[in-house]
């Protein structure tokens, strides 16, 4: 127990001094966020309440910074994040099956994170990857022309990572 309140002392005193840093700065709450994110691994309630206080500014203000930008998360993502396109090209060659099939398998909605901490499942508008439609990415490795019976495989191969 100890050694926890240690710990988040640690990362506390990590996300003051990137306050200190970037306290006075014009902008300077993006980079702020930025770091309490690397730090934390998302921006929660408690580091939106807690980046507000030390800044002395509305928590609304963090808060709506936190869920307009999609590079802020507002829970822990998963070890392998899957970014399933859900783009025009895509979705008219049936990604909906695939996103049936992944929330099968994972046993979680769109936006979740497996209970075990490996996987989040994230739907995405375009991954760049229209010629391969329908398409994902799980972290920076990109599968195409996928079928729903093609997802056990794929996630048995990270999960014996």
């Amino acid at each position: 127990m100890a050694n926890e309140c240690n710990a988040q002392k640690k990362l506390y005193s990590k996300l003051d001094a990137i306050i200190a840093k970037w306290r006075d700065e014009s902008g300077g709450l993006i980079p702020i966020m930025q770091g309490a994110q690397e730090i934390f691994g998302c921006i929660n309630e408690e580091i939106q309440t807690y980046v507000a206080e030390s800044l002395n500014i509305p928590v609304s203000t963090v808060y709506g910074i936190s869920t307009f930008y999609s590079l802020f998360a507002l829970q822990a993502k998963g070890k392998y994040v899957i970014g399933l396109c859900l783009g025009t090209a895509c979705y008219v060659r049936g990604a909906q099956a695939l996103v049936d099939e992944l929330q099968k398998q994972l046993k979680v909605e769109i936006g979740q994170t497996t209970q075990d901490g490996l996987f989040t499942l994230d739907a995405t508008r375009c991954i760049g990857c229209c010629g391969l439609a329908p398409a994902m990415m799980i972290n920076d490795e990109v599968y195409g022309e996928l079928k729903p019976d093609d997802i056990p495989r794929i996630l048995e191969n990270y999960r014996n990572q």
